[in-house]
């Protein structure tokens, strides 16, 4: 009989394993559908509503409530680690814990080429759900400070 510590392990793993395989198979469908959402090629918007719709909500849904389930996706409404903007930067760079990166130097795709966003995307994007979803945080970045944050950058 397994241990209580061996049974926990177990079901981490087989959650990450399921997280990995959803994001293989949207990565997949975003490259077979030349109108998918997450088509990188297809996003050609600097607007950061439109980028949060296109790209963030499918994990940290409309509201920005955050959500449980195959994955933990953290709720950016009423975020008080969203007041510094160079956090946000950072993070969708280079990603963090489970979430990918979305900088072109950091961005891994699965089979493909990867999900990136360019620095006006990411400032837009930063800017939008820095001040909606119960945030107000009127300080902005610019896509030079984002680029700027973007370690070994040339």
């Amino acid at each position: 009989m397994s241990s209580p510590r061996a049974h926990a392990r177990w079901r981490r793993l087989n959650v990450a394993l399921w997280v990995f395989l959803a994001c293989a198979a949207l990565d997949a469908a975003a490259r077979a559908d030349d109108a998918g959402i997450l088509n990188a090629a297809v996003l050609d918007t600097t607007d950061g509503q439109q980028v949060y719709e296109q790209v963030c909500q499918g994990c940290h849904m409309s509201g920005a409530q955050g959500a449980l389930g195959a994955g933990h996706f953290p709720a950016l409404a009423k975020d008080a680690t969203l007041a510094s903007s160079q956090y946000m930067a950072i993070t969708l760079l280079m990603g963090r814990r489970n979430m990918p990166a979305f900088g072109a130097k950091h961005a891994i795709g699965f089979g493909g080429p990867p999900m990136t966003l360019s620095e006006e995307q990411i400032a837009a994007v930063i800017n939008y759900v820095r001040s909606h979803f119960g945030n107000h945080y009127t300080d902005l970045i610019s896509a030079a400070q984002v680029r700027a944050l973007d370690h070994g950058a040339p």
